[in-house]
């Protein structure tokens, strides 16, 4: 049995290897959106939220979310399902974390950017071809706009 020590360090340590950028899902889409002849920015910091992918020119900003850690609305997504225990820790956290989503799209949209929301379920290989091309025509229409 672990002592509260060793299973503090564990879960440290486990929590430590997660990831805010170049995440699976993430390199996924960049590889897919790269293929599709698509050149854009990584993590703009002048922007707000950091969006984890950028096309500065069509003022198009991509966030690849993790359907857990972002709480994926989708009542299909068997990702993003709320932990059973510890309550009172992860419902605030994961729901300030939508909140701080939520807030960080107005804000970019209130500056001139399209905001893309792409979630961890929907980067699977059958549904990331139909984003690659609802983002590429999205980036198409608003480069020609200007």
């Amino acid at each position: 049995m672990l002592t509260t020590s060793e299973t503090r360090t564990a879960r440290s340590a486990q929590m430590a290897r997660i990831r805010a950028r170049d995440t699976k899902p993430e390199l996924r889409v960049r590889r897919a959106l790269h293929s599709a002849g698509l050149r854009y920015r990584l993590h703009a910091k002048g922007l707000p939220g950091k969006p984890d992918i950028v096309f500065p020119r069509a003022r198009v900003a991509v966030f690849v979310h993790g359907c857990f850690w972002h709480q994926h609305p989708d009542p299909a997504c068997k990702l993003a399902r709320m932990p059973k225990s510890r309550l009172e820790f992860w419902r605030p956290k994961l729901e300030g974390n939508r909140a701080r989503d939520e807030r960080v799209r107005v804000e970019l949209e209130e500056l001139g950017w399209t905001v893309i929301e792409i979630w961890e379920c929907q980067t699977k290989s059958a549904q990331l071809a139909q984003l690659v091309e609802k983002v590429r025509d999205i980036v198409r229409a608003r480069a020609a706009n200007g």
